[in-house]
């Protein structure tokens, strides 16, 4: 899996995380190989806590990466204060009802099954989505997500729940059917943020590799 560098700053990276690359290291010797882990080897300067926000295991696609304290403090802040803009593509298995919507569901971790999420409208965090179809074809639906929340495992629940899209992802191992892709079909596009010292609107593509 090799870890692409679609821009290099003073004080930040951009890259293009391949599917099945962890962003942090796992509990075990055989888990450690992660984004943490690997930048420092690209970026001797990147000290500390490099990781600004995530993306799943099996999702693919830009992320930003902080290589300095002063950095990772500004980038986090606009992740927390929702100030970033996100757009993923996916492929969704069977024929999704409408053109364009917004999704609101509130869900949580199942505490017997993790780090599987449930439909919990009382306890759960709210996750809201936007979304437009892309294009249809042979029972599959290509679909642009725009998540106005960071919910643990939200673009993959809201294409599956019922209330959601009622379709999931393909490739998908929680929510889905794994067979149905030899990899989860989701990957994170566009992902634009401030520069972190000048205030610059700054956007950057992962291109699409399905």
């Amino acid at each position: 899996m090799i870890l692409r560098v679609l821009h290099a700053d003073t004080g930040f990276a951009v890259i293009d995380k391949p599917a099945e690359l962890l962003s942090c290291p796992g509990r075990t010797p055989a888990l450690h190989d992660s984004v943490q882990t690997r930048v420092p080897k690209v970026f001797p300067r990147a000290q500390g806590s490099i990781l600004v926000h995530r993306l799943d295991q099996a999702t693919s696609g830009v992320m930003v990466v902080a290589l300095d304290a002063q950095s990772h403090r500004a980038l986090r802040q606009q992740f927390d204060a929702r100030q970033t803009e996100k757009a993923y593509v996916a492929e969704l298995v069977g024929e999704v009802r409408g053109d364009s919507g917004t999704i609101a569901l509130s869900f949580r971790v199942d505490l017997e099954n993790r780090p599987h999420q449930i439909l919990d409208p009382v306890h759960g965090k709210p996750g809201v989505t936007d979304w437009r179809v892309l294009a249809r074809s042979a029972g599959r639906t290509r679909v642009l997500f725009h998540p106005r929340t960071g919910r643990t495992h939200q673009l993959r629940v809201h294409a599956a729940h019922a209330l959601g899209l009622g379709c999931p992802i393909a490739g998908d191992r929680l929510y889905g059917d794994p067979a149905t892709a030899p990899r989860l079909m989701l990957h994170a596009w566009t992902l634009a943020f401030s520069h972190p010292t000048s205030g610059e609107r700054l956007c950057f593509e992962a291109p699409l590799p399905f």
